[in-house]
């Protein structure tokens, strides 16, 4: 089976890639299909809407079975006014990668140097116009986790995770970084968004 990742954003594709293949899934990115130029107003309220706007769009545009994720970070302790939620890289004015860990690191820092975060992320699957998947649980959602204000020795930014290098494990108080297997074991739960398409093959969902 082929499904169009509703993405450009490579990381996010080879990560989903990985995960869905021993299912006998090929995911296809918006790079490999001839997509249109979409204006997509994400204006949900919270992740899982934000995925279906999405995916409808490219559906609509497509015609052939699409899927889309949306993310949300909520960070404890932070203002309403202040929560990032959708909107993690700014509401009004976009931030790049090096701006977004600019913007938590001066935030965490105001906080005390750490602030307890967690990701909850969403997947809606549109095989077609009547038949719509969509899940936001918690196997898809990271665990909570410390960003602080000192981003990781090697300097380095993820390319389309800019944060981890931010992103600390409570239990351990290791960076993320440090720790081997770190984007599959914790922060991108990519085995629950696995059994999300499993359900969906099996008919469980």
């Amino acid at each position: 089976m082929k499904l169009i990742y509703g993405t450009t954003n490579k990381a996010k594709i080879d990560f989903i890639k990985r995960r869905v293949e021993p299912l006998g899934i090929e995911v296809l990115s918006l790079t490999n299909v001839d997509t249109p130029t979409l204006d997509i107003a994400e204006n949900g309220s919270n992740p899982l809407e934000n995925a279906k706007i999405k995916a409808l769009a490219y559906y609509e545009a497509l015609k052939t079975p699409v899927f889309s994720c949306d993310s949300g970070l909520y960070i404890d302790g932070l203002d309403d006014s202040r929560q990032p939620g959708i909107n993690i890289r700014g509401q009004d004015d976009y931030m790049d990668d090096d701006k977004a860990v600019h913007y938590y690191s001066a935030l965490a820092a105001e906080l005390g140097g750490s602030m307890t975060a967690r990701y909850k992320n969403a997947i809606v699957l549109v095989m077609n116009e009547k038949t719509i998947y969509e899940y936001m649980g918690e196997d898809i959602a990271s665990e909570p986790f410390l960003m602080v204000s000192k981003p990781h020795k090697n300097g380095v930014i993820a390319k389309g995770f800019p944060l981890d290098c931010l992103s600390v494990q409570i239990e351990s108080g290791k960076y993320y970084y440090d720790i081997e297997g770190y984007i599959d074991k914790y922060l991108n739960v990519h085995d629950g968004f696995a059994a999300f398409f499993k359900r969906v093959m099996e008919g469980t969902i």
